[in-house]
């Protein structure tokens, strides 16, 4: 058994929102332990808009792809073309994203340990004591603080931040193939989108290039739902079946901003452990990081006053900042991912020039209004009853 002394703060899990927390503590000052699993690689679509590359200081090299456009395909196979108009979205593959995260967290002061989390022990003098397997050996870190990035099935959450019951999650899965050529018909510059119930009776489908490699994906929260099988369908369908397979890969993926990030001590939460996963989209890497840093801000105004107020101003940031987009697209996604009838109507809905420019507007800026005017959303409006009505227009 080891120990490693004390540390302003430990941070659980290196993934965007942990690597995030701790680069910026460690700028502040402050001494941090930042524990990460070996060999972790997070099964995601990899997309992120570009105002994360300016928010965060992301080098425009770990892009391996910018997708131009999306092509969103409906139950009757109708296909829909949304181009984005000044903008693009971003690839990452999340193994080297990730590790570059971790390491610019080390450069700027952070300390770094590959081990396992175990437990926290709350110790006499307010300081807590984590329990972390590392090779077999237990090591024991102390810290003032600990932010739980560890992921949707949290184990800091479930130990100091308990909800009744089981958090709802999406289960995802992907199979990164080597993208196709040209020659194929193949656009390297395009994700697609499948609102197909057999393909997923309550999310999407989905085809992200990233360059060498593409990610083909689906999840579910429907329990028992083949992924496997629907990602195979989905591969068969659009002459990906013979692509060469690099790995296949799943995870839960959080469906709801918990209801509370912190336990009223020193721990507080952030990334998929605190449930912030765009409903609809499942985007998560932007949100994670901005989690990260509300956090890692909340943390150090906790350590600086001894305040545990502080704590649970994160979530309350992150809910005045973004709330309202999760709102809409929580609405969304349980009216219009119903059934295969409302999701015909849902990719009609996305031909509309004004929907469009509402999407694509609120995926850049993340906000619900971005740059539009209101009579946008006054045609939007006129648009979802026409299609409620099935009118066949475009």
């Amino acid at each position: 058994m080891g120990d490693l002394g004390l540390y302003d703060v430990l941070v659980v899990g290196g993934g965007p929102a942990g690597a995030i927390a701790a680069a910026d503590l460690a700028r502040m000052g402050r001494s941090v332990l930042l524990l990460d699993r070996d060999g972790r690689i997070k099964p995601c679509g990899g997309a992120i808009p570009p105002r994360l590359l300016a928010d965060f200081e992301i080098p425009e090299h770990l892009l391996v792809a910018r997708a131009t456009g999306a092509r969103i395909v409906s139950p009757g196979n109708r296909h829909v073309h949304m181009p984005i108009e000044n903008g693009f979205v971003g690839m990452v593959d999340r193994e080297d994203f990730d590790a570059w995260l971790r390491g610019r967290a080390e450069s700027v002061g952070a300390s770094r340990l590959s081990g396992v989390f175990e437990r926290l022990e709350r110790l006499a003098d307010g300081t807590v004591s984590a329990v972390v397997l590392r090779g077999g050996e237990r090591v024991d870190v102390r810290a003032r603080a600990v932010i739980g990035a560890d992921g949707a099935l949290s184990a800091v959450a479930r130990q100091c931040v308990p909800v009744r019951g089981r958090e709802p999650v999406v289960v995802a899965y992907h199979e990164v193939i080597r993208s196709p050529g040209p020659e194929t018909g193949f656009d390297g510059t395009r994700c697609d989108i499948y609102y197909q119930g057999a393909l997923s009776p309550d999310f999407y489908g989905w085809i992200f290039p990233h360059g060498t490699s593409t990610s083909v994906g689906t999840g579910s929260a429907k329990k028992g739902f083949a992924l496997r099988d629907a990602v195979a369908e989905l591969r068969s369908v659009t002459g990906l079946a013979t692509a060469e397979t690099l790995r296949c890969e799943g995870a839960p993926i959080p469906l709801r901003v918990r209801r509370r990030w912190d336990d009223g001590h020193n721990v507080v939460l952030a990334g998929d452990a605190a449930g912030v996963v765009a409903p609809a989209s499942g985007e998560g890497i932007y949100y994670a990081m901005a989690s990260g840093r509300m956090a890692a801000t909340c943390v150090e105004t906790f350590l600086s006053t001894g305040d545990v107020r502080a704590l649970g101003a994160a979530r309350r940031q992150f809910m005045k900042a973004h709330g309202q987009v999760f709102r809409a697209l929580g609405m969304m996604q349980r009216f219009w991912y119903a059934n295969d009838w409302l999701r015909e109507r849902f990719v009609a809905l996305c031909g509309y020039k004004d929907v469009q420019r509402l999407v694509w507007s609120a995926y850049l800026t993340k906000t619900t209004m971005g740059s539009q005017s209101p009579m946008t959303f006054i045609r939007v409006m006129a648009a979802n009853f026409a299609e409620l009505l099935g009118r066949q227009t475009v």
